[in-house]
């Protein structure tokens, strides 16, 4: 490899895990365990695979197949972030945020710049969506508190 590439790969390396920090201060801001490392991990990781399955892989070959297997592997780390207790389910998400957080990470590494800066926009707007903690959210008429149930 020449050391122009080298240089090219290690920009989207950091793109990626700048997207993801965007992404977890987010999460982080709003008290949640995985946050900027975890999501500028995950983006950046996911972007170096993307990067190491085509420029391993032999000229004509199947590139894709390390890309499948960072989709499985960060839906098994988000399966983690997933809480379930007292009848109430916590985290999921932040597990799709870190989901969609490697997704884009990957178009990154394969260099697809603007596709993976407007996924991560389009999931910072999503996030910022509501805002509010639950206990303010409009309540239904006959809906209970948690406290009630």
């Amino acid at each position: 490899m020449d050391m122009q590439t080298q240089v090219l790969w290690v920009g989207r390396l950091v793109l990626a895990a700048l997207l993801g920090v965007v992404l977890g201060w987010e999460r982080e801001s709003r008290g949640r365990d995985a946050g900027v490392r975890t999501f500028g991990a995950v983006s950046l990781g996911s972007c170096l695979f993307a990067i190491i399955s085509f420029a391993v892989v032999p000229e004509g070959r199947e590139t894709t197949r390390v890309a499948a297997q960072v989709v499985t592997g960060v839906g098994f780390l988000g399966a983690g972030v997933i809480l379930r207790g007292r009848g109430h389910i916590s985290g999921l998400t932040t597990s799709a945020t870190l989901w969609a957080s490697a997704a884009a990470g990957m178009a990154v590494g394969f260099g697809l710049y603007l596709l993976g800066t407007a996924a991560t926009g389009l999931l910072l707007f999503l996030l910022l969506l509501r805002r509010h903690p639950r206990d303010k959210a409009p309540r239904f008429p006959g809906e209970l508190d948690e406290d009630e149930q």
